[in-house]
């Protein structure tokens, strides 16, 4: 959201054109590329580790620390799909009326309280939208970006529930039957958490995912 803001403030379009380009584009990398990119900036030999030994420090590795793994990966899901959301909320915000905005200047109202009387009013359907339908992939985490840095961090720091599943069923002895099972239960699951925020949704007065008859 914050991001979708401060891009729709940029009023050059051409500025904004670019930098939405550059910030969109992580959204097509593979997991792969995305892991690559943060060990050569955060790795043991990356750029950051290299600054710190320059001005006398000692080597560091961000990206083999089990007690900091937990925020590598919300870095690497922000860097990789802000991008998508941002694209989300301009187009929500471009459907709000110019007009508001106008009377609301013409009475006083400065930037902020423009923001905070209509901006925000007028993307908060999305933004609720949004919030249900990420409560509902709750149980997905990313199996193929913690995989990819299991043998780095250790299989304690990147246990989750998908490689879990996977180590069960396909490498170890459960069967086919039990990833078939793991994957029904993360679907039941799923859909009680969507229905469950949606009535929240609906009793705070919000749509949600569909109108209240």
């Amino acid at each position: 959201v914050a991001l979708a803001l401060a891009m729709n403030s940029i009023i050059s379009l051409k500025v904004r054109s670019t930098f939405q380009s550059i910030v969109y584009l992580p959204h097509f990398f593979s997991w792969v590329l995305v892991v690559t990119v943060f060990v050569q900036v955060l790795g043991a030999d990356g750029l950051v580790s290299n600054w710190i030994m320059d001005g006398g420090g000692e080597r560091l590795d961000f990206t083999s620390n089990p007690d900091t793994f937990t925020f590598l990966v919300w870095m690497q899901w922000a860097w990789k799909d802000a991008g998508w959301g941002m694209i989300i909320f301009l187009a929500a915000l471009a459907s709000i009326n110019p007009s508001l905005y106008e009377a609301a200047a013409s009475d006083g109202a400065n930037r902020w309280r423009r923001m905070w009387h209509i901006t925000l009013p007028g993307i908060r359907p999305v933004i609720i939208l949004l919030l249900i339908l990420q409560i509902g992939g709750i149980l997905s985490v990313g199996f193929e970006q913690y995989q990819l840095q299991r043998q780095a961090v250790g299989y304690q720091a990147t246990e989750v529930l998908d490689t879990y599943v996977y180590y069960q069923s396909i490498i170890g002895n459960q069967g086919e039957s039990f990833g078939t099972a793991a994957g029904l239960f993360k679907g039941v699951i799923g859909l009680i958490l969507i229905l469950v925020a949606n009535n929240i949704a609906h009793r705070l007065g919000e749509q949600g995912i569909y109108q209240k008859s």
